[in-house]
């Protein structure tokens, strides 16, 4: 009875919810369709969809995915190495690990971070601020840490910290070459020097390689065909590392002697016209410039020009030569030891009544060098001194090299061609003032020199006749012998001749009264000069500052090393020392 009562009320549910007003309304049909149309229009979107991610847009969605696994590393070109003229290095690029770190991935022990700090030689101060300038995926920590830092740094285990290869430059011969090779930046890029001259030719192509990297960096895959880099070119120059590093040993113990502040050295082979040296102090180590300074990175050879004084006698007389003007025996009237020009009087160091041409440069009198040049034009003087290289930039390839400064001929005063005779009134720097002289060690012809190695010079420029150069040469003998200006040039074994010069410092528009230059220009052996060597020292303060007294002794011993290294066989059988000391030196006027 229980059971049918249930069954009934069962019953009576199901018929009051079949009989529900709301069920039992009668649904349009246009909302049916609606939805049937709804539904399909989504299944088109999302067939449409599909046709254009699979079909129409696939490259750029395959790009697009491509980036998410699939990179171009560059395969670095090696640098092309620097030799020197015996192709020994002056320049080489070795592999280098650089450190670089996933900042969201990074993860150390307060140990392990103090280890790898010291490592890298970075503070916790600057680490963290690397950690926080780059992305979250990629930081630069270190760059060409040395190797054996690196594999102790990977040694400690540290997660998120990886690296990659890189070539950093070596510099063998360090200070003594810094300022002709110079140095790369961290992108490898030349800055100073031949490094900065030949960028194009040294730093080669880099290559390419597709590869596929995961979450963290690790490549897992190649990806099609790698691009080989193309090398970089090796460039031979004409600079003899043996010559370059002793003329910087004695240019610099010059420059600590007399308590200088800089000097320089330039070597000259006379055959090919190649610079065999080009030395100066103070210098750098290239692979640690930390605290470079202006005065260290400056090749003042080529950058610094100034009055280049007495070693512009020998030209002018030269001329006067040349143009018969004068014969070697030809008295030139010095008394009383000054001599007006413009309301301008100029003096020697030392008086003399009567002078020889050839006691002129013996004994460097201004006052006979004047009297001669004011016997020529200035348009002469101009072309000749344009004619060996003053006022032209030196045709070398390397930066920096300087014009100098020769006004043109028309705004001479007769003053300034009298001053110009014995070197005041226009600059040069120390390389051109080598290159000048040139004109006498071949026989009068001026000849284009080279940075570059090469077996024999270009063609030439005749300034004086080959009797006008050998002539002139005997009196630099004279000027670098006893009761000459400059008999510290003498050298055991080989013949010598020069023009020491001094020159007081410009400071503003007029000259430092106790500041000078120094300087020593010459050539070896006489009758057949193989070298021209050319010495500066800036600033001497110990004492002496004359050319003949503080850079004839540079000369000296520069001239009998090259000589011997070249294999010249040596043209005298004494010690022309022990003849020098026989007649104190003959200070030049200046």
């Amino acid at each position: 009875m229980s059971s049918k009562k249930n069954l009934q009320r069962s019953s009576t549910r199901a018929v009051n919810y079949a009989t529900s007003p709301l069920l039992a309304s009668k649904t349009p049909n246009w909302r049916s369709r609606f939805v049937v149309a709804l539904v399909g229009l989504g299944f088109a979107g999302l067939l449409g969809r599909a046709a254009y991610v699979q079909i129409i847009g696939a490259s750029f969605f395959q790009m697009q995915g491509e980036k998410r696994y699939a990179h171009t590393l560059d395969v670095p070109a090696s640098r092309g190495r620097i030799l020197d003229r015996n192709g020994l290095l002056l320049a080489t690029s070795v592999p280098a690990p650089s450190v670089w770190a996933i900042p969201k991935d990074f993860e150390a022990t307060a140990e392990q971070k103090r280890q790898m700090l010291r490592l890298i030689g970075m503070d916790a101060k600057e680490f963290d601020a690397r950690m926080a300038s780059g992305s979250s995926n990629f930081a630069w920590i270190k760059r060409q840490v040395d190797a054996d830092a690196w594999a102790q740094i990977k040694a400690l285990g540290i997660k998120g910290l990886y690296e990659t290869r890189e070539y950093k430059r070596r510099y063998p011969e360090g200070e003594s070459a810094a300022h002709v090779v110079g140095f790369t930046n961290i992108e490898d890029k030349g800055q100073e020097g031949i490094e900065l001259g030949f960028q194009k030719e040294l730093q080669g192509k880099d290559g390419s390689r597709g590869v596929v990297k995961d979450r963290l960096g690790r490549v897992v895959e190649d990806l099609g065909a790698s691009v080989d880099p193309a090398n970089g070119r090796d460039i031979q120059l004409a600079i003899d590392s043996k010559v370059q590093f002793f003329a910087y040993q004695r240019v610099r113990d010059a420059v600590a002697e007399h308590r200088a502040k800089a000097g320089s050295v330039v070597v000259l082979d006379v055959q090919t016209g190649e610079i065999l040296a080009l030395a100066n102090y103070p210098s750098y180590d290239p692979a640690e410039r930390s605290h470079l300074s202006g005065a260290q990175v400056r090749n003042r050879a080529l950058t610094d020009v100034f009055e280049p004084g007495s070693t512009m006698k020998p030209l002018v007389i030269g001329w006067a030569l040349e143009t018969g003007r004068v014969k070697i025996d030809t008295p030139i009237v010095t008394a009383p030891g000054s001599l007006v020009v413009g309301g301008v009087a100029i003096k020697d160091a030392h008086t003399h009544p009567l002078l020889t041409v050839q006691e002129v440069i013996q004994k460097s009198s201004n006052i006979g060098a004047a009297r001669i040049a004011l016997q020529m034009q200035p348009r002469e003087l101009w072309e000749l001194f344009s004619n060996v290289g003053y006022g032209q930039k030196p045709q070398i390839n390397f930066p920096g090299a300087v014009t100098g400064r020769l006004r043109p001929y028309k705004s001479w005063r007769p003053i300034e061609q009298a001053t110009m005779a014995y070197g005041y009134g226009l600059s040069a720097s120390l390389l051109q003032m080598a290159h000048a002289y040139t004109a006498f060690a071949n026989d009068g012809e001026v000849i284009p020199i080279s940075i570059m190695r090469q077996d024999q010079h270009g063609p030439g420029l005749r300034v004086f006749s080959v009797n006008t150069a050998r002539e002139v040469r005997k009196m630099l003998q004279m000027a670098a012998g006893p009761g000459g200006t400059g008999p510290k040039a003498q050298t055991i074994g080989y013949s010598v001749g020069g023009k020491s010069g001094t020159a007081h410092k410009q400071e503003g528009k007029g000259y430092a009264s106790n500041k000078y230059r120094s300087w020593f220009v010459g050539l070896a052996p006489i009758d057949k000069p193989r070298i021209i060597v050319a010495v500066m020292v800036d600033e001497p303060t110990n004492g002496g500052y004359y050319g003949g007294d503080v850079a004839a002794p540079v000369f000296s011993q520069v001239v009998q090393q090259t000589l011997r290294m070249l294999g010249v066989p040596p043209d005298l059988d004494v010690k022309p020392q022990v003849v020098a000391k026989a007649l104190p030196p003959v200070h030049e006027s200046f």
